[in-house]
């Protein structure tokens, strides 16, 4: 048994390496900025939690204390002003942590990075790579290229563009040769770093069989998925930054976290060794190719069993405050929005209505009017309406919920969603079910703390639609409960 912190757990790497570390007899410590984000994960009674920061050092150097194997799955998904020093300084702060806990190892996951003149993000990733193996603790760091995985935020954006657009002008970056790599692969080299002898202090590149084009990996997905063959235009003159907005736009994936990827697209990312199987043998069947990575991740995702998807993780910038439950909260002003409604349903059928809002199911009230506050906050640079739900009917603590994050669940009680959208303050939405002298009564709270004059003409300039949006909600989602009652009587 090897004692494992494993960062990032929250994420879509750190919440799938969780259960197959487990699952290969070792003990795991979760490094969490929120130990809440992961109270709902099936495993969490197997593992421990520490709370703490990447650039707290003493709580990450407690969070360290007696593990033999750290694997530091941290690093920024979206673009913006200063983003390479910060990962900078948090992968220094941790490796001298580890140092002075007296870790085995450190695991880093990076990517697979042109040697001359990097993009800014996989820049950023060769520089974390660089603290790590010039720290005096042991690291292997791995270099992979486009993970395809159900919820991976690559597969995602393949996923979709392909899907959606049947003739596609495209820039010239997906005629850029890559290694695509499925989930399953990276998490296997990923469980057997622990087993790397001391002495290794290396980066591996690791890869699928297949080298292919991103126009490759699009034609592939559409055979896979039973599509009409794809037809790819080729428009050079398309920048990263465009190529952006429009995946932003046709994709559930942000522009924000969009443009890295593609600016790391225009370089060639393909295996330059393969040395890591000296160490981690090829399994017997071999490396999973593209096109049944493929179709392993559809599978996932038509049976509702995706684990954790790329919104798993905290959206950059976005509100971590705890709710006001006060009313007199001290923390400054507060607008509230109230309703509720009595329900001729049981209890139970209201809570699977609640639970099941958002994604495909919307929002029981005006669907155009969702839809565009949706791709207002893209146009700003928000995360929009689009990333949907992990699971079609269970929620969870720190799940992504359309342009929500849930904060807190009770079952059968309560679900209160975070806002992650683009605004002048900080946003709550509260549903709840309760029984009051045998009548089952849906509840329904929208609270907005302002930020400064601009938050509180925000909030006055919207309150008009409010009866049009929240005032339908209690009406719909009640009429929803009832017929769902009604059809299992």
């Amino acid at each position: 048994m090897t004692r494992c912190l494993v960062t990032g757990a929250t994420g879509y790497i750190g919440g799938r390496l969780v259960p197959e570390l487990l699952k290969a007899g070792h003990e795991v410590r979760c490094m969490a900025r929120s130990a809440r984000r992961l109270r709902d994960q099936t495993w969490i009674g197997r593992v421990e939690v520490a709370e703490a920061d990447a650039t707290d050092h003493a709580a990450t150097r407690a969070a360290l204390e007696g593990m033999d194997v750290a694997y530091y799955l941290i690093h920024t998904m979206a673009a913006g002003r200063g983003f390479p020093e910060r990962d900078r300084r948090a992968a220094e702060a941790f490796a001298a942590a580890a140092e002075e806990a007296g870790v085995g190892r450190v695991v880093y996951l990076g990517g697979l990075a042109p040697e001359e003149r990097p993009s800014a993000h996989m820049g950023s990733r060769s520089e974390v790579e660089r603290v790590f193996l010039e720290c005096a603790v042991p690291a292997v760091a791995y270099r992979a290229s486009v993970i395809i995985g159900s919820g991976s935020v690559s597969f995602e954006m393949l996923r979709y563009l392909t899907e959606r657009l049947p003739v596609m002008t495209t820039p010239r970056w997906v005629g850029t040769r890559t290694q695509p790599i499925a989930i399953r692969d990276v998490l296997r080299y990923l469980v057997e770093a622990v087993r790397i002898p001391r002495e290794v202090n290396r980066a591996f590149d690791i890869g699928g069989p297949d080298v292919l084009t991103y126009a490759d990996m699009m034609r592939g997905y559409a055979a896979v998925a039973g599509l009409p063959p794809r037809l790819i235009i080729p428009v050079p003159p398309l920048t990263p930054r465009l190529s952006s907005l429009w995946i932003g736009l046709v994709t559930p994936v942000p522009a924000n976290v969009a443009r890295p990827l593609v600016e790391s697209l225009r370089d060639e990312a393909v295996c330059r060794e393969h040395d890591i199987a000296r160490y981690v043998p090829d399994p017997p069947h071999g490396l999973v190719d593209f096109r049944a990575a493929v179709r392993l991740a559809l599978q996932r995702v038509k049976e509702a069993d995706v684990a954790t998807r790329w919104s798993s993780a905290s959206t950059p910038g976005a509100p971590s405050d705890p709710l006001p439950t006060d009313p007199d909260w001290a923390g400054g002003s507060l607008y509230t929005d109230e309703r509720s409604r009595v329900v001729d349903a049981p209890p139970e059928a209201l809570w699977r209505v609640i639970e099941g809002i958002g994604g495909r199911n919307g929002w029981y009230s005006l669907p155009l009017a969702w839809d565009v506050r949706g791709l207002l906050d893209r146009v700003v640079g928000g995360v929009g309406l689009r990333r949907g739900r992990r699971d079609p009917a269970r929620l969870r603590v720190g799940d992504a919920l359309d342009f929500w994050r849930v904060e807190e669940i009770e079952p059968g009680r309560l679900l209160r969603l975070r806002a992650e959208m683009r605004l002048p303050g900080l946003a709550w939405l509260e549903l709840t079910c309760r029984l009051d002298h045998g009548r089952t009564v849906y509840g329904q709270r929208a609270v907005f703390h302002p930020r400064g004059l601009l938050g509180h003409l925000y909030w006055w300039g919207v309150s008009p639609f409010h009866g049009l949006i929240f005032g339908r909600m209690p009406r719909n989602v009640a009429k929803a409960a009832e017929t769902f009652a009604g059809s299992r009587s």
